[in-house]
């Protein structure tokens, strides 16, 4: 009832939906990256949406499969191959005790994700399974996987395979994902979006911006024409969140991640709204996005509509695994 990592990979963390309520102490939520690809894993497996999953970035781990398990990936696709034979992501996958999951290339997106039907065993901190690696708590010992780390799994599997030649079977249905992910990164306005002049509020909704490779889990840091304040002065420390868009002083951009501090002392010229942070998440260094403006009602309207979506494929999921695996 386990998995083993047999080769270490570039920053693969066990990840929930984060620890909320702590901000006030100086803790961030932190979590994944990609909700929504840990959630469409965890459907797919028959878990709890907010049930925690393996977060990897490329080149991932490898990873033996210690007992028959039903798994899922999703977000972004790695060429993932079990004992050699392509394996898709956004689908259910049974696998054979002895497997060994490999990823060869990275065709798209920024982080993919596995789940595990019942979970896996990990350590909790602040009401959360997410792995902070500052404060080395959570996930698998407050720190990234390494060769040798084995996993336990919550729940003892027991699947019998249609086919006995194959390491895996993938089971006959997909989750489609193509509305979850927009394209565009929109925005709503900030405390100090006013601060702006024309001329850059005009700009910051037109332009493109390039994610910098110095972007990581705290923040992607945005490439463009410098953006400029009506006045420039210094501002006391306020709160800042996910997703909140800062102006550094040379005038560019840093939109802030899963790991961001909690308060900052930057103009929080706007907040790339919750339904869009995913599609941001998927994003590589090089690639350039568009910031489009929109009322805090359409962005309440655009999460309503995505958390539908989720839900109506939670339906659909829960209903395809009792009528093929009886669970």
């Amino acid at each position: 009832m386990s998995l083993l990592i047999t080769r270490t990979g570039l920053l693969d963390t066990i990840q929930d939906a984060g620890r909320y309520g702590y901000q006030h102490l100086g803790i961030n939520a932190g979590g994944v990256m990609d909700s929504i690809a840990m959630r469409v894993a965890n459907l797919l497996t028959g878990n709890d949406p907010s049930e925690a999953v393996i977060e990897m970035y490329f080149p991932a781990a490898e990873i033996v499969f210690e007992s028959t398990v039903l798994i899922a990936l999703a977000g972004a696709d790695f060429s993932a191959t079990i004992n050699g034979e392509e394996v898709p992501t956004l689908h259910p996958v049974m696998i054979r005790e002895g497997a060994t999951l490999r990823f060869g290339k990275q065709q798209k997106g920024a982080s993919i994700y596995l789940s595990v039907q019942g979970g896996f065993v990990a350590d909790q901190w602040l009401n959360s399974y997410s792995t902070q690696l500052k404060v080395k708590a959570g996930g698998y010992h407050g720190r990234a996987l390494q060769k040798n780390d084995r996993i336990e799994l919550k729940q003892k599997p027991e699947y019998d395979f249609s086919d006995g030649d194959h390491f895996f079977e993938i089971l006959p249905w997909q989750a489609k994902t193509t509305d979850f992910y927009t394209g565009a990164i929109s925005f709503i306005a900030g405390n100090e979006y006013d601060g702006l002049t024309d001329t850059s509020k005009n700009q910051l909704t037109t332009e493109s911006y390039t994610i910098s490779r110095e972007s990581d889990r705290m923040g992607y840091r945005m490439q463009g024409d410098a953006l400029q304040l009506i006045e420039s002065k210094e501002m006391i420390s306020t709160a800042v969140t996910r997703g909140t868009i800062q102006l550094l002083p040379n005038g560019q951009l840093i939109i802030l991640m899963a790991d961001h501090q909690t308060s900052g002392g930057y103009p929080r010229i706007g907040h790339v709204i919750s339904a869009d942070i995913p599609t941001l998440a998927q994003k590589r260094p090089g690639e350039k996005i568009s910031l489009p403006q929109v009322s805090i009602v359409d962005a309440e309207d655009i999460l309503f509509k995505q958390e539908m979506n989720l839900r109506q494929l939670q339906n659909a999921c829960n209903f395809r695994l009792q009528e093929y695996l009886g669970t």
